[in-house]
């Protein structure tokens, strides 16, 4: 469960960053607000922007212009505030060099709320060797030490950038149980980026979908299910829609077409048959908008900003 007082995760308002000399730009105008206690999901293309979202949350890097808060406070505002967080960055980097055991007396020389005995016990129940250096761990090995690492913080909030996307099946697998056994021990809440739509559905109950720099959609995973829907027709007909039905995407497959619409926003029922949208279609549905349309900003991320 959250602690009773956190506050809210995560903050958001007309984030930008932009780089270089030339201003690419990265993420525009972000506008987010994601309660405690839930485990989040960031999902979206290559280059959209996700690591540097995560990177601003840590306070690794600034933003170009708005604001943002991470658990009420400017990220990395001071050394308290580092230590609520838990980072694991892309490839769950360790050093090559340290041994098991020397991870984890860096970690308590680094961290004032090191738990050691959490530390010990997690090491233990993966079963790696406290004499071995990092080097020569497995993939999946190397993954658990991190996670391990940063969650023997006991930080509020533990921040994922794509940890398992190099893992095999099983590794993988083991990471995410094990990731959430960390949730759940801590009471913390977590942020997942990942491809892997998979792992996200497995494990995240928040979704946020960035592409084209922006946030598309975010919101409740079941609450955002619940609000859309997919109907297929004939190609070339299109039954005419209730009134306050937003079309987010629409497929051609042969003789069928498939058309992907919010439906929450409807002020009656819908006029049409319509079936439910899995999550990887409505993952999918909102980057395509994005990339076909990069210039039709939509009002989806402040709709999922206020959900």
């Amino acid at each position: 469960m959250p602690h009773a007082d956190s506050p809210l995760v995560f903050h958001a308002e007309g984030l930008t960053k932009k780089y270089g000399r030339r201003g690419r730009l990265a993420l525009s105008d972000v506008n987010l607000t994601i309660p405690a206690g839930r485990v989040i999901g960031l999902v979206g293309p290559n280059g959209a922007g996700k690591s540097t979202l995560l990177h601003l949350a840590c306070g690794l890097i600034e933003p170009t212009s708005g604001s943002l808060s991470v658990l009420g406070s400017r990220p990395a505002a001071d050394a308290s505030h580092l230590s609520r967080v838990g980072f694991v960055a892309q490839n769950t980097p360790v050093y090559s060099s340290f041994t098991v055991a020397e991870h984890m007396k860096f970690g308590a020389r680094m961290n004032p709320g090191w738990d050691q005995d959490l530390a010990e016990r997690r090491i233990s129940q993966a079963g790696l060797n406290l004499a071995q250096k990092a080097g020569q761990l497995s993939g999946g090995q190397r993954a658990q030490l991190a996670l391990t690492i940063a969650a023997a913080k006991r930080p509020e909030l533990l921040i994922f950038d794509e940890p398992a996307a190099a893992l095999d099946p099983l590794a993988r697998k083991g990471f995410l149980h094990n990731l959430m056994d960390f949730v759940l021990e801590l009471g913390a809440s977590a942020i997942l980026s990942s491809h892997l739509l998979d792992d996200i559905e497995q494990v995240c109950d928040y979704l946020i979908v960035l592409s084209d720099s922006r946030v598309q959609v975010a919101g409740d995973t079941r609450d955002l299910l619940a609000g859309h829907a997919r109907l297929v027709t004939p190609r070339g007909e299109f039954d005419p829609l209730s009134a306050g039905v937003e079309v987010i995407s629409i497929e051609h497959d042969g003789e069928h077409s498939s058309t992907v619409v919010r439906t929450d926003t409807a002020p009656g029922p819908l006029l049409c048959q319509t079936e439910p949208v899995t999550l990887e279609e409505l993952v999918l549905s909102y980057m395509t908008r994005a990339t076909a349309v990069p210039a039709a900003r939509t009002e989806s991320s402040t709709w999922g900003a206020q959900r």
